[in-house]
């Protein structure tokens, strides 16, 4: 299943979708990746076609959960773009309306102005008066009481209408600072408002922006990952031809030979026959293709152990220690919980996984005195029934048990691809020989193997693994040499320490907990030129395989000659120095192939 990492800030954003729509929502991935191959008994692959149809599942699940999230999002935009608009109409309003008091406020200004001037004549006037006052001179220049009571009248009537003044500017002069302070406190609550509509606004934009474009990242992936798909369905119509003859395409479409024509010019690239396998007794793809070209699970078998029979009436075995679940129903729960083969595989392969797997608990508990574990390192088994064609696989060849000459049960191993070749049967080709373009009849290719020739670059054997930044596994020029130089330096240290001769990258992309400090390319380069001669340009380089299904000999023509490897030490010395996660995937053999972009 492909790995779905998503960034942080997406699951932030998914998070806060969801917590404003008023939803949940939880995302799981795993990843699994082995250590350690050397003790393993066999490793199984999924159909590439399948693999890449969950990964698109997976994807337009995710795809769709975002979609879900950010429509009422969509929705709310909308619902509060009609509440700014409606909110900047009233804000506009409110704007007017202090525009016009602020009008007012300054025509109100004016006035108290002109009326402050008017009081402080009258004031001035009147104080004048004042100094000059004389009752008596008043009474003699008034000539007559009537006309003294009109004088003292109208002084009245002016004092009183001077202080009617003073409180009317009073009045006033509180009016307008009111009015103005309101003014300020509506102008900074207005611009606040639409500060804080703004932000919403932007906010929603923003995070519907992030959204759709994560979307339409999904939507690009899973287009890739269709095309992907159907470049190996019509692989399996078709062929790939490279320097061995036709082959199928690996689960990873940059690791497999297709990639070429897109690697860089005057690269190199190492391509794997097989890999994490012992290469002993059946290969699954391999019984697959047999299988499909009608053999029988008898001629299947034979192929892949030969010399043994098939006890149709061995003695039932009721139960089986099991790691993690004791002891259990061996035929009713343990085998039908074994997760080695695809149910959608042709039924005569699935009998003869099932007679493997019965074998080979069979053996490995000898006889159900011991206890079995639930991994790859024995056979996968899941407490839960695979059901379907496996169950009647199962229930079809009950008590089918493989056997030697003396009636006992038989070492069962088996793995997913061994590359064309077995330790237990030889050649696994039509016509069992290795002769011209032998990977072209080879049952694993004809089974479509993701991992029949394979360049690995990622952690693990996941199509979705980590890869140190490399997008495929091709070298350039200076790398393929650094690779040659390691060698060289290995075969005559000369005073240079070897153990510094790890992966440029250890320290970025840690391979076993190792770190360190690697020679860089011109360091090693120097210590190259202290050995023998350093290696700085390569013009072709040949493989040449043996009779037993390994590499014997890997021929490098190079600026300093043509230089001769074994194909056991050049694979110790590529998997020691090449870069990120490269590596030749093999223990107990190497079977490769070097392929030279021009």
């Amino acid at each position: 299943m492909m790995l779905i990492v998503l960034r942080r800030k997406r699951i932030l954003a998914f998070a806060l979708f969801f917590l404003l729509v008023g939803g949940s929502f939880s995302i799981t991935s795993f990843t699994s990746f082995f250590d350690s191959f050397s003790n393993s008994f066999f490793v199984k692959a999924q159909d590439p076609v399948e693999a890449l149809q969950q990964q698109i599942d997976d994807l337009e699940k995710l795809k769709q959960l975002s979609e879900q999230a950010t429509d009422p999002l969509e929705n709310e935009l909308d619902s509060l773009e009609k509440k700014i608009s409606s909110a900047q109409l009233g804000i506009a309003a409110a704007q007017n309306q202090t525009k016009e008091l602020e009008g007012d406020i300054n025509n109100r200004e004016e006035d108290l102005v002109v009326q402050y001037i008017i009081f402080t004549n009258r004031i001035a006037q009147q104080y004048k008066r004042s100094r000059t006052f004389s009752p008596l001179m008043l009474f003699f220049n008034s000539g007559t009481a009537s006309k003294l009571t009109k004088t003292l009248a109208y002084s009245t009537s002016v004092q009183a209408q001077d202080n009617r003044l003073i409180r009317s500017l009073t009045d006033e002069i509180t009016s307008l600072e009111l009015d103005k302070q309101k003014l300020e406190n509506d102008q900074v609550t207005l611009a606040s408002l639409e500060k804080q509509l703004g932000i919403q606004a932007n906010f929603f934009q923003v995070e519907i922006g992030k959204a759709r474009n994560y979307q339409n990242d999904l939507a690009g992936q899973i287009a890739t990952l269709s095309a992907q798909q159907q470049a190996i369905i019509n692989a399996r119509s078709g062929t790939y031809t490279t320097s061995v003859g036709e082959v199928p395409l690996a689960d990873d479409f940059n690791a497999s030979i297709g990639y070429k024509a897109s690697a860089p010019g005057n690269s190199f690239a190492v391509f794997s026959f097989g890999a994490y396998t012992h290469r002993n007794g059946m290969s699954q793809y391999g019984a697959n293709a047999r299988a499909k070209e009608g053999q029988s699970v008898e001629e299947i078998l034979a192929a892949y152990y030969p010399g043994t029979t098939i006890n149709k009436d061995y003695p039932e075995m009721g139960s089986i220690n099991v790691e993690g679940y004791g002891s259990i129903s061996f035929e009713d729960t343990y085998l039908q919980g074994i997760y080695e083969m695809p149910a959608s595989w042709h039924v005569n392969a699935l009998k003869a996984q099932a007679i493997a797997a019965r074998t080979f608990a069979i053996k490995y508990t000898n006889n159900g005195s011991g206890t079995i574990c639930t991994t790859e390192s024995c056979q996968v088994f899941k407490n839960s029934p695979k059901g379907g064609n496996w169950q009647t696989a199962v229930n079809d060849t009950k008590k089918w048990v493989l056997v030697d000459g003396g009636g006992n049960p038989v070492s069962t191993q088996y793995a997913s691809t061994h590359g064309g070749y077995s330790n237990t049967s030889g050649w696994d080709t039509t016509d069992k020989s290795n002769s011209g373009d032998w990977s072209t009849r080879a049952w694993e290719n004809k089974g479509s193997s993701p991992w029949f020739y394979k360049s690995w670059y990622r952690s693990g054997y996941s199509s979705s693994g980590a890869n140190c930044g490399r997008a495929h596994p091709w070298l350039s020029q200076e790398e393929f040499s650094d690779i040659i130089n390691a060698w060289v330096v290995r075969k005559n240290p000369n005073g240079a320490d070897v153990n510094r001769i790890t992966p440029v990258t250890i320290n970025e992309c840690n391979i076993g907990g190792q770190g360190g400090d690697p020679y860089s390319l011109s360091e090693l380069r120097d210590k190259a030129n202290g050995s023998g001669g350093a290696v700085t340009s390569i013009s072709s380089v040949s493989v040449s395989h043996n009779g037993s299904g390994q590499t014997a000999t890997v021929s490098v023509n190079t600026n300093r000659g043509t230089i001769s490897i074994a194909g056991s030490e050049f694979k110790e010395s590529f998997n020691l120095r090449a870069p990120g996660y490269l590596r030749i995937p093999q223990s107990s053999f190497s079977f490769f192939n070097i392929e030279h972009k021009n």
